[in-house]
C-alpha cells in the first residue's frame, strides 16, 4: 500500500477538491487550490536543482505558504526542516549547519538573522523571501521572492514515483541541548503520527481507502492547531486531517483573545493546545464575557506536549460544559503513546496524564522488562513497530536512544511512566532534567553555560520551577562573584544574547554554594528544591 505523505495527501485532492482545507491571516486554500500552488512550487524547486533527499529550510510563522512548503517539497522526494523561530543566532548557526539546507524559505520578519549567517552555510544554495509587513532587506543579493518564485513552476502533477521509505525529519530541542533531527520513514510516521492508528477504535488503517472513507462518513471537521507549526503536534494536525478532508484554520502567534474569534468565525469543531500555557489564558479570556462569541460549534480541546492541570480543565468544563477533553502522550521520536478522553467530572490525575496505550508503546523496568499492571514499579515508556531510524548526524545520541531487547527494535526517549491494573499508563515525567515550559523544552545545561558565562556569576544550576501559567519556569540558582550585585534583569539581558528568549531563567535564587555529587556533577534535587522553598532574589 502506498502511504508516501505526498500520495496521501494527493489522494485527499483527488476526493475532496473542493472543500476548504486551510485558512491564515485572511487567505484561503481548498483542496485543489493548495494542490495547484504546492505543484508549481514542487517544480521551481525541481528547476533550481532540488533533488530527492536535499534539504529545505521553513523559516516563518503559521502561514498558507508554510503548508504550501510543506507539500511541495514532499511532492519532489526531498525533506524539509523545520526551524524554531524562536532561536537566537548560536541556535540558527547550529540548527542551519547541522541539517545541511539547500534551499531555505524564510519569512521577511526574519531576513536579517538569514543574512547574519548565509555566509556560514556552504551548502546553502538559494534563499527565497515569503512576504509579510516587515521591510527588512533581502538577506541575500540573489533572493528570490515566493511569489514569482512558485508562478515559474508548472501547476501539472506529473511527478516521479515516490517510496513509503521516503524521509521525515522533525528537528526537536529534546536533550541535547542543541536541536537534533529525528528522522522518520513516511509509512512509520503516518502509522505514529498521521492518522494510521484510529485512537478511538484502536485499530490499524490497511489501505488509503480507509481515510477516504472516513472523511466521508460524516460533517467536514475544522480544527484550529493553536501551536506554531515549528512543533510536531501542529504539523500532524495539518498533514493528518489533511487525509480524511478537514480543514485546517492557523493564527501566526497566539492570542487568547484570536482563538475564540477564529473558534466563532470559522466554525472550529476542535482545538489543539499545549496544556495550561495556553489553556489557562484561553479559558481565562472567555470566561469574562462568554456571549462575545459563538462557540457552539465547539465540540473538543485536546492537549499534548506540556501539563494541562484538573483545575484548568474544569474552568473550560465550567464555561463550555458540552465539550470534549482531551490528553495525549508522545513524543518527536516515539508518535502518540497514548491519549485519554475526560468529561466533566472526570479530571483528577494521579501525577501526568493517565492514558489508554496507542500502537506497540511498553514500559519497561529498569532490567529491561515489561512493568506489570498494578504493580507500582515506575519504568520508561518506549515504542516498537513504527518508529524512526535514527537521529540526523548523531550516532551517539542513536545508540542511546534506539536499541533491541530480544531481537525487538524500540526507541526511549526517556519519560518515566507506571502502568496501571488496567493496562493503562501514568505518565510521571522526562526522565532527564528537562525542563517542559509550555511545551517548549529547554535543557539546563545549555542555559547554564549562558548564566556562568555573567561576569558576575562563578557557579549555577539550572533547574525548572513549578508555575501556574506554564508548568515551569526556568530558574537560576547561582553563586555570584564577591563585591558583585547581580539582579534577575541584567541575568535575563546577558542570557538573551545566547540562547532564545523562552529558554532566559525568569527566576533567579542566589546561594552560598552550589551543592554537587563528589563527581563534580550538578545535584539537580537540590537546586529543584531551591527553586521551591526559597525567596527568589529581586
Amino acid at each position: 500500500m502506498d502511504f508516501n505523505l505526498a500520495t496521501l495527501f494527493e489522494n485527499a485532492v483527488d476526493h475532496f477538491s473542493d472543500r476548504e482545507y486551510v485558512v491564515a491571516a485572511g487567505k484561503r486554500r481548498t483542496y485543489k487550490e493548495m494542490e495547484e500552488r504546492a505543484n508549481r512550487l514542487a517544480h521551481a524547486l525541481q528547476n533550481l536543482g532540488v533533488q530527492p533527499g536535499d534539504h529545505v529550510g521553513i523559516y516563518s510563522y503559521n502561514s498558507v505558504e508554510w503548508i504550501e512548503i510543506l507539500w511541495a517539497t514532499f511532492k519532489i522526494r526531498a525533506v524539509w526542516i523545520n526551524i524554531n523561530y524562536r532561536y537566537v543566532e548560536e541556535e540558527l548557526r547550529y540548527l542551519f549547519t547541522n541539517a545541511d539546507l539547500k534551499v531555505l524559505f524564510v519569512e521577511r520578519s526574519f531576513a536579517d538573522n538569514v543574512a547574519r549567517l548565509a555566509p556560514e552555510l556552504p551548502t546553502l544554495e538559494h534563499v527565497v523571501v515569503i512576504e509579510d509587513d516587515s521591510t527588512t532587506s533581502d538577506p541575500t543579493p540573489a533572493t528570490l521572492h515566493y511569489e514569482d518564485f512558485l508562478a515559474t513552476g508548472s501547476p501539472e502533477r506529473d511527478f516521479a514515483p515516490r517510496s513509503n521509505d521516503d524521509i521525515y525529519m522533525l528537528y526537536t530541542g529534546g536533550t541535547t541541548g542543541m536541536p537534533k533531527g529525528v528522522v522518520w520513514q513516511h509509512k512509520d510516521v503516518f502509522y505514529a503520527l498521521g492518522g494510521g492508528w484510529d485512537s478511538m477504535s484502536k485499530t490499524r488503517m490497511s489501505s488509503p481507502e480507509e481515510l477516504i472513507a472516513k472523511g466521508n462518513s460524516g460533517f467536514v471537521l475544522t480544527h484550529l492547531p493553536v501551536a506554531p507549526l515549528m512543533h510536531g503536534a501542529t504539523q500532524w494536525c495539518v498533514m493528518g486531517q489533511s487525509f480524511v478532508g478537514s480543514k485546517i484554520v492557523l493564527m501566526a502567534k497566539f492570542d487568547p483573545q484570536e482563538v475564540w474569534t477564529l473558534v466563532d468565525r470559522e466554525k472550529v469543531n476542535s482545538i489543539m493546545i499545549t496544556g495550561d500555557a495556553m489553556g489557562k489564558p484561553m479559558i481565562e479570556y472567555l470566561a469574562d464575557d462568554p456571549s462575545q462569541f459563538d462557540t457552539s460549534s465547539l465540540l473538543a480541546v485536546v492537549s499534548s506536549a506540556a501539563l494541562f492541570t484538573p483545575p484548568v480543565k474544569d474552568h473550560f468544563f465550567e464555561v463550555l460544559p458540552n465539550i470534549m477533553i482531551s490528553d495525549a502522550i508522545g513524543s518527536s521520536e516515539s508518535g502518540n503513546n497514548g491519549l485519554t478522553v475526560m468529561s466533566k467530572g472526570q479530571t483528577a490525575m494521579k501525577s501526568g496524564p493517565t492514558v489508554t496505550r496507542l500502537g506497540d508503546t511498553v514500559v519497561f523496568d529498569d532490567d529491561m522488562k515489561p512493568v506489570e499492571p498494578g504493580s507500582g514499579v515506575i519504568g520508561r515508556i518506549a515504542r516498537s513497530g513504527d518508529i524512526p531510524l535514527r537521529y540526523y548526524k548523531a550516532p551517539e545520541k542513536t545508540a542511546e536512544t534506539f536499541f533491541e531487547v530480544e531481537g525487538v527494535r524500540y526507541v526511549m526517549p526517556g519519560d518515566f511512566a507506571t502502568v496501571e491494573a488496567d493496562g493503562s499508563v501514568t505518565l510521571l515525567g522526562r526522565g532527564s532534567q528537562v525542563i517542559n515550559s509550555g511545551g517548549e523544552k529547554i535543557f539546563p545545561e545549555e542555559v547554564e553555560a549562558a548564566v556562568r558565562s555573567h561576569p558576575d556569576v562563578l557557579d549555577s544550576t539550572v533547574v525548572g520551577a513549578p508555575d501556574e501559567r506554564w508548568g515551569q519556569t526556568v530558574a537560576a540558582v547561582v553563586t555570584v562573584r564577591p563585591g558583585t550585585a547581580l539582579t534577575l534583569a541584567s541575568l535575563q539581558e546577558h542570557c538573551r544574547g545566547f540562547v532564545a528568549g523562552y529558554k532566559v531563567p525568569r527566576r533567579l535564587f542566589i546561594v552560598d554554594n552550589i551543592e554537587r555529587s563528589p563527581a563534580g556533577k550538578p545535584d539537580y534535587r537540590w537546586a529543584a528544591n531551591v527553586a521551591v522553598t526559597a525567596t527568589p532574589t529581586d
